[in-house]
C-alpha cells in the first residue's frame, strides 16, 4: 500500500483558520469549531493512504490548481489537492457551493 506525505499550503492553512474563526465568532460556537476542524483534519489525514483513489477533476474551475487536481469533501467543504511523487499538496479548502465552471 502506498503511503503519502501530506503538505498543507499556506493558502489552505488560511482557509482553515478563517473557517474556524467564522464558526467561533460569527456563530459563537467554539466547541463546534473545534470539532469541525478536527473532523476536517482527520479527513485530510486519510489522504495519506488513499490520495490517488479519488477522481481527477476536469471542471474548468479546478484548472488553476493543476492538471491533475482532485477533491474530497468534508460536510459542506471541498478539500482541493494534487498528488506528486508520493506527496499530497492541499491547495484550498473552500465551500462546495463556491465551485463553479467559467
Amino acid at each position: 500500500m502506498k503511503q503519502y506525505r501530506v503538505f498543507i499550503t499556506e493558502e489552505a492553512k488560511t482557509d482553515i483558520e478563517q473557517l474556524s474563526d467564522v464558526i467561533k465568532h460569527k456563530y459563537k460556537s467554539p466547541q463546534t469549531a473545534f470539532n469541525y476542524i478536527q473532523g476536517l483534519v482527520n479527513e485530510i489525514n486519510k489522504l495519506e493512504v488513499s490520495a490517488e483513489s479519488y477522481t481527477v477533476q476536469t471542471r474548468k474551475s479546478f484548472l488553476k490548481y493543476s492538471y491533475n487536481v482532485r477533491r474530497i469533501n468534508y460536510k459542506k467543504m471541498s478539500i482541493i489537492y494534487t498528488v506528486s511523487n508520493y506527496t499530497v499538496y492541499i491547495h484550498r479548502i473552500i465551500p462546495s457551493s463556491a465551485i463553479y465552471d467559467i
